[in-house]
């Protein structure tokens, strides 16, 4: 496998520092999580029914203490942190989310993620998504492009909708308007982050995300997304707009440019 981190290197100047922050506590997040998997963590629900475990909030407090560490002056939004209104005045922004994927992650599933991003501006300029089951690492710098393992990824485009490989909820993936196109529905995929870095690595043309989704969920896929030539974005067509003041979005497809249309046109009365 190619070193990760070696083309990096020679991206110059305050994102490849950043980069190598998120690269280096996600791995660590990645080890903390670990000492968890399939050994029957203490689980708990919040309130609407999804699942925290001991470990996402282990993950939480090491992310937490080791980034706003190194960087101070950045603001914080994580999914299981507490919430306030500090970040909105901060320029730079850490949006991660300890164990994305938590559900598989309890199950015993491989379908979870560390997802770590910086957000800038209200878009991510740094994301890393670590699968740590596999080892698998993405990484990407707004424009210094995006890589999983080291190797570079390029969307490869397509126009052809039949035998197009896509993943999402069954709400999307069970309707008439995907078999009339000729659609190939994969196996879901538990983890959004995984889900949409899986358009940008090539082994998915098309992902969809229900609503509300949360900034967590999506600010690293969405850059390693756009950094391989593909697409993410809302019904309308807009792309995302992080760190506001509700981080909540609607529905969303990323897809490979040349399905990105009709992928999006699906979206419409399941928002």
């Amino acid at each position: 496998m190619p070193d990760a981190d070696a083309h990096w290197s020679t991206f110059a100047g305050e994102l490849a520092a950043d980069l190598a922050l998120l690269t280096t506590t996600a791995r660590e997040a990645g080890e903390i999580a670990m000492r968890w998997f399939r050994r029957d963590p203490r689980v708990w629900h919040k309130d609407g029914g999804s699942p925290v475990s001991e470990a996402d909030l282990a993950v939480d407090r090491h992310l937490k203490e080791r980034l706003l560490a190194a960087r101070p002056e950045y603001g914080w939004l994580s999914e299981e942190t507490a919430d306030g209104p500090d970040r909105l005045d901060r320029t730079r922004v850490f949006v991660v989310d300890p164990i994305d994927g938590t559900r598989a992650f309890v199950a015993g599933d491989e379908g979870w993620t560390v997802s770590l991003a910086i957000v800038e501006a209200g878009r991510p300029i740094v994301a890393v998504l670590v699968q740590p089951p596999t080892g698998s690492l993405w990484q990407a710098a707004s424009g210094g492009g995006a890589r999983r393992d080291g190797e570079l990824l390029t969307i490869a485009d397509r126009s052809d909708p039949v035998g197009a490989r896509v993943a999402g909820p069954k709400k999307f993936l069970e309707r008439p308007a995907m078999r009339r196109l000729g659609f190939s529905a994969g196996r879901f995929v538990p983890s959004l982050a995984l889900r949409i870095a899986q358009v940008a690595d090539g082994r998915l043309d098309i992902a969809y995300g229900s609503g509300n989704a949360h900034d967590w969920d999506l600010a690293a896929a969405d850059l390693l997304v756009q950094e391989a030539g593909g697409r993410l974005a809302v019904p309308s067509g807009e792309a995302l707009a992080y760190n506001r003041a509700d981080p909540r979005h609607p529905a969303l497809v990323a897809a490979v440019p040349g399905l990105f249309d009709v992928a999006r046109s699906l979206l419409a009365d399941v928002v």
